[in-house]
């Protein structure tokens, strides 16, 4: 007993280590690649990743998942509209600078197509998700080498749906053996989006505030971006529709949504990488914001990843995947939820909430996958692997053998979790 109490100690500080190693990363992550800062507009990133060996004697057998959709046109309709509005009055006013008249030119160019696109899903989105369904196949051969039953559900949007097409499709293409069952449906929203209004099941959770908010003042951060990017575009801004912010949000949302449709240089050099940078740990703290009070509207899903890992497990299902299609405003929330890479550390200091959340790991084609291990040593543990991004990721389950977790704790601690939220 006093053994086995020493070893769950040392896998909670063997955690805090690498969790306080995670600490040091976000800045220089930014450093490195400044895109990275376009947050949740971020295209997915495909790195090369070397996976830790299985213990001995195990291997996958079953993959639970949560992806969200790939690239696509801006979500909202007012952004385009909007910009053509205020381009083209202040192109017949002749109040843009030379870099201004170039930009209108080219979005007067693709204005078209931008409204017609709007929350579509584009090329680049297909591709993501086709190349992480195939990652995921050569990863773990071992789940899919013989074929199998995999069920497929996704939100009821559009580009979900053809999130959902472009990964099983591919899946398929790696082996025609597996059968694929794809849903979009009222009957699963609950593994996907819980909250939608059209789910005949109505849930009530509390909506937790990140406890940083109460200090954000102490928070100086650069936020001149906008200021910035509106005098490089306006020789003035008289007459012009909208507030000086909006318009200024406006023109930096529309910059880093440019490399998720195609039309990267739209902009010229009204804004750099580098300057967007800049103020991405202000726009973090605004990501967290959003996201964490959310956390417990995902508590469905989590609870449809531990019912299906179940049926598997005691025979009911024959399933050798489940996965799922849905938004980061689910995505999201779940990964604070679990608990990712510490994202359900809550920090007081908004200074820390970057070394426990980063925003781009919540980009488009973001995703979470479960991994299930087994041995054939009877009576041995079945294990689970959990993926970030295709990168293994910690959680706040005790555990000796990171990256793999013991299913019987995990499920324990989420369930106490689930416990504890419905009981407040």
């Amino acid at each position: 007993m006093k053994m086995k109490k020493t070893v769950t100690i040392l896998s909670v500080v063997l955690m805090a280590i690498m969790c306080q190693a995670q600490s040091i990363g976000p800045l220089e992550e930014l450093s490195a690649n400044p895109r990275k800062a376009y947050g949740t507009d971020y295209p997915y990133e495909f790195t090369t990743v070397k996976l830790t060996k299985a213990p001995k004697g195990y291997k996958p057998f079953y993959i639970s998942h949560y992806g969200r959709h790939g690239s696509r046109y801006y979500w909202n309709s007012m952004l385009y509209r909007e910009l053509d509005s205020l381009l083209t009055t202040a192109h017949n006013r002749n109040q843009l600078t030379p870099a201004g008249e170039a930009f209108y030119n080219k979005f007067e160019a693709a204005k078209d197509e931008l409204k017609t696109g709007v929350s579509e899903l584009t090329d680049l989105g297909w591709q993501q998700h086709q190349r992480i369904a195939r990652t995921m196949y050569n990863n773990f051969p071992e789940v899919f080498k013989k074929g199998g039953n995999v069920l497929a559900v996704s939100s009821l949007s559009g580009r979900c749906v053809i999130s959902m097409s472009g990964f099983c499709q591919e899946l398929v293409q790696c082996n025609p053996n597996i059968e694929i069952r794809e849903q979009s449906s009222r009957f699963t929203l609950d593994a996907v989006v819980p909250d939608d209004r059209q789910n005949p099941i109505k849930h009530q959770c509390p909506k937790p505030r990140p406890r940083y908010e109460k200090n954000r003042d102490q928070f100086q951060g650069n936020d001149t971006l906008r200021e910035t990017v509106i005098k490089r575009t306006f020789t003035s801004t008289e007459g012009l529709p909208g507030n000086m912010h909006h318009i200024g949000s406006n023109l930096i949302n529309l910059y880093t949504s440019l490399p998720n449709i195609n039309h990267e240089g739209m902009m010229g050099n009204l804004i750099t990488d580098e300057e967007v940078a800049a103020q991405w740990e202000g726009a973090n703290l605004g990501t967290y914001s959003w996201l964490f009070p959310e956390q417990y509207v995902t508590i469905p899903i989590l609870q449809d990843i531990m019912r299906k890992a179940d049926a598997v497990l005691d025979g009911s299902s024959d399933h050798i995947a489940d996965l799922r299609f849905g938004h980061d405003s689910y995505l999201g929330p779940l990964t604070i939820l679990l608990g990712i890479n510490g994202a359900d550390r809550d920090p007081e200091d908004p200074y820390e909430v970057k070394n426990c959340y980063q925003n781009w790991e919540t980009c488009k084609a973001s995703n979470v996958q479960l991994v299930f291990y087994r041995s054939k040593k009877p009576g041995a543990d079945i294990l689970v692997k959990c993926l970030l991004n295709g990168q293994e990721a910690t959680l706040p389950v005790p555990t000796d053998q990171y990256p793999y977790y013991k299913w019987s704790d995990f499920r324990q601690f989420y369930q106490t979790r689930i416990n504890e939220v419905k009981s407040e």
